[in-house]
């Protein structure tokens, strides 16, 4: 096997061209990463209408008929790229990573990625549709992929597809396929017609397959047909086969337990740097950590908060149970009996945002929020607060914390999923540990926490130790990129006869 794969990548958002969550994050980190190492790394993704076309400089490249179902769309496929910084080392790598654009205008030119609650009624024939051009451009553009790797129920068909309907190519022989769970909550639960609208036939309605409580869940495809599943942390991928986070999967996921593995995700150190981030107000690094405070100044302007020098806990998330909004609401008022600043960016669920609005205006030199989401905001608060609070329900891995690291700015964390991987509380005795944790998921415990991490703020010694120890963390993808390589290379080895595994096979 050549030392470098050719890897098809294949994901239903990609930042920066289209965002809802953190699996648009890994689409644009992990391919940067594994182009670095030498490998030849393609992207595949939807054209979504409200992808700019002119700002990122799509041309046109090929176009074929696509039939899922009763439907015949012709796919357009458009090229882009995914710029990489220059490598002083590398002069001649690569400057992008090739993207394809799956266009339709019936299926993707619409104002939301999947629906204003991910309910488009056609969803599984959209997607369907996407699983099946993702397989055929590689035809069109003669590129034959070692190894698919597809993310969530939305590609969940690319590991089925590629048995049943293109187990002869010549194109994918030797393909080996790695599907990877971000979130199990979001499964692709469809009607029956589904099966209709995907070219499948009655055998694949069977809990053995794609029957789930009589529906057809699209991520089991992925699940049951790919050659490795793999999730984003340790704990997570251990929570996830028990009956309180598995969402009605666990029982197939212990069937597979043998090929589940998983690797935490990183972040990208070019786009999450305070060494050379422009939307701060003053760089600085682990040798530098007192220009910090210039930028903890910055934000309490921008957030109209007293620019006085008391701990700031900052919170960068999405407005919802999960996140741990819950038990927040609930300690709230607590919190705001405390020394200390809290300054919050997001957006979501409406009684959060109606909450959040209410305790900024009665609290308004203590709490500041900006209750929508953007780019030039985050960073700001990241660089600015003293504390990164994550109080999830649940979190697969989670890339706040680690950006939060970087910056310095000390994580407070229930430690569940990735959060507990990568989060260890500090101790003041051995003066080990890179942030704080709590094991309880109610507002009592996240409250105890923070009061014992406001105690080590007050410590200057012993917070700046800390600090040092949340800097010198290292999650950038190149560690996690190597570890992918190894799951490929596990995938790849799985088509030969010595590593045929028949878990998941039919007899077409």
């Amino acid at each position: 096997m050549s030392k470098n794969l050719k890897i098809l990548f294949v994901a239903s958002e990609v930042n920066p061209f289209a965002k809802t969550g953190g699996l648009a994050d890994v689409a644009m980190a992990l391919p940067k990463a594994l182009t670095r190492s030498g490998h030849d790394v393609r992207i595949v993704m939807p054209c979504y209408k409200s992808i700019d076309r002119e700002k990122y400089e799509m041309s046109y490249l090929t176009d074929f008929p696509v039939k899922i179902g009763n439907f015949t769309h012709t796919c357009v496929v458009r090229e882009g790229g995914l710029e990489m910084k220059a490598e002083k080392k590398r002069p001649r790598s690569r400057s992008s990573v090739p993207v394809y654009f799956i266009d339709s205008y019936e299926y993707f030119n619409r104002d939301a990625l999947y629906g204003e609650a991910g309910d488009y009624p056609d969803n599984a024939r959209r997607f369907g549709y996407f699983c099946r051009a993702a397989l055929e451009l590689p035809k069109k553009i003669g590129f034959k992929p070692d190894v698919i790797h597809v993310n969530d129920w939305q590609t969940g068909l690319i590991p089925l597809f590629l048995k049943k309907f293109y187990s002869e190519d010549p194109v994918f022989k030797g393909t080996g396929s790695i599907f990877t769970i971000h979130n199990i909550q979001y499964q692709g639960v469809f009607e029956l017609q589904a099966l209709v609208d995907l070219d499948l036939t009655w055998e694949y309605f069977s809990p053995k397959y794609l029957e789930f409580f009589g529906k057809i869940n699209l991520m089991k495809s992925g699940i049951i047909f790919s050659d490795i599943v793999n999730t984003v942390s340790e704990t997570y991928s251990r929570e996830i086969q028990t009956t309180s986070a598995g969402m009605g999967l666990e029982g197939l996921l212990a069937t597979k337990k043998n090929d589940i593995f998983a690797i935490v995700n990183g972040i990208d150190y070019d786009e999450w740097n305070p060494e050379t981030d422009s939307n701060i107000e003053s760089r600085y690094s682990v040798e530098k950590v007192s220009k910090k405070a210039i930028c903890k100044a910055d934000l309490q302007k921008c957030a109209g908060l007293p620019q006085n020098d008391v701990p700031l806990i900052g919170m960068v998330t999405r407005l919802a149970d999960q996140k741990g909004l819950d038990i927040l609401a609930r300690a709230m008022e607590s919190l705001m009996k405390l020394d200390l600043q809290f300054v919050l960016l997001g957006t979501g669920d409406k009684q959060y945002i109606d909450m959040f609005s209410a305790l900024s205006k009665k609290h308004p030199d203590k709490c500041a929020c900006f209750l929508k989401f953007d780019a030039f905001t985050a960073p700001k608060i990241y660089a600015g607060s003293d504390f990164f609070l994550m109080p999830s329900r649940f979190e697969p891995c989670g890339t706040g914390q680690l950006i939060a690291l970087k910056y310095g700015t000390i994580p407070i964390v229930r430690a569940t999923g990735g959060l507990l991987d990568t989060i260890t509380n500090f101790d003041a005795r051995t003066h080990r540990g890179n942030g704080f944790s709590f094991n309880e998921y109610n507002e009592t415990a996240l409250l105890k926490c923070v009061e014992y991490a406001l105690t080590i703020f007050q410590n200057r010694q012993m917070w700046n130790l800390l600090i040092q120890n949340a800097m010198s963390c290292n999650y950038s993808w190149d560690s996690s990129a190597l570890k992918y390589v190894e799951l490929y290379r596990k995938a790849i080895a799985k088509q030969t006869p010595s590593g045929a595994d028949s878990s998941g096979a039919l007899d077409f």
